[in-house]
């Protein structure tokens, strides 16, 4: 189950996000958590280091190779796109396996694998957007076939930012980290406004929460769409300062409502049908917006009309990486 955390800025998305990850291997439950936020802090939230990550954005051209397999409809790895959608002969990821984007990309850190997208360069100020390095998680999620109990958890860019591709498409379960204050509940009626037309499962989890005044105005501006919320936490402070301790240290309270997240995605139903559909919409714009031209190849052959993502995909010639 792919499983994004959004938010407005300091909401606490990628706090959640690594306690989440955490919480889950805590249960040998499998998991791949990703960096995808241009303030790449996920490992340092997980109690690790953020020097010495190989990143994806490096090694985007092996792994448009790796993933291209030998799909005859992709005639080099410099015409795949961040877009690019699976087809026959394409290799899958799964969230558990050995292949060589994680041995190159993944890392541990508290016990997480972990991959990143990586950090703005010199090079990159003022010549590059950052979604020219989220392009590789977009991608990698595009080949990614996970199933029931296993967990890709993205920690995503603050904001809508995540609309200025389809990357927004590729989860199943959407949880949007709100604080109780009207910025935070503002940037969750602009997502869920733009989300409300692609079917995607959002979810709110409020943070920082005091009291019951708290409780009541997020009810108030998010209705139904409130699942949970954390409590203010002294372990999270610690953490924020550096100090990560034991996660059964966190307040029961707040340890429950990571539970509550995993019957939530547990209990969100796996639509290949929409996540083919997507990418395939998606690469349409994409190919019409910019990438044809970039590449000078009619990028919509690229679409496979045949090829559905989901479990029947291990079976056709390439699912399964040798």
């Amino acid at each position: 189950m792919k499983v994004a955390f959004v938010g407005k800025g300091g909401s606490g998305k990628t706090t959640l996000a690594a306690l989440y990850a955490r919480h889950l291997v805590a249960g040998d439950r499998p998991v791949l958590a990703i960096d995808a936020d241009i303030n790449q802090h996920l490992a340092a939230a997980l109690g690790g280091s953020a020097h010495g990550a190989t990143t994806l954005g490096e090694h985007l051209p092996a792994i448009k190779e790796y993933l291209r397999g030998d799909n005859p409809r992709i005639g080099s790895a410099g015409e795949m796109v961040k877009t690019t959608p699976p087809g026959t002969g394409s290799r899958l990821l799964r969230v558990s396996e050995d292949n060589p984007v994680y041995a190159t990309c993944v890392r541990r850190v508290a016990g997480v694998p972990l991959a990143v997208t990586g950090e703005f360069t010199t090079e990159d100020l003022g010549v590059a957007c950052y979604h020219s390095k989220v392009g590789a998680v977009e991608l990698m999620l595009n080949h990614l076939l996970d199933g029931p109990g296993e967990y890709v958890v993205v920690d995503m860019t603050a904001g809508a930012d995540a609309f200025a591709s389809g990357l927004f498409t590729r989860f199943d379960r959407t949880f949007l980290v709100c604080e109780p204050t009207v910025r935070s509940v503002g940037v969750y009626r602009q997502y869920a406004g733009y989300a409300r037309d692609y079917g995607v499962a959002l979810s709110v989890v409020g943070n920082k929460v005091e009291d019951a005044a708290d409780v009541t105005f997020l009810r108030e501006h998010v209705g139904a769409d409130l699942l949970t919320w954390m409590s203010r936490s002294a372990y999270v402070r610690r953490a924020e300062r550096g100090t990560v301790g034991p996660l059964a240290e966190l307040e029961a309270a707040n340890r429950a409502v990571l539970e509550q997240l995993t019957d939530a995605v547990d209990g969100t139903g796996q639509d290949w049908t929409a996540f083919t559909h997507w990418a395939h919409e998606f690469h349409r714009r994409n190919a019409a917006a910019w990438a044809n031209d970039r590449t000078g190849v009619d990028l919509t052959t690229q679409i496979d009309p045949d090829f559905r993502m989901g479990p029947q995909a291990l079976s056709l010639p390439g699912g399964v990486a040798a």
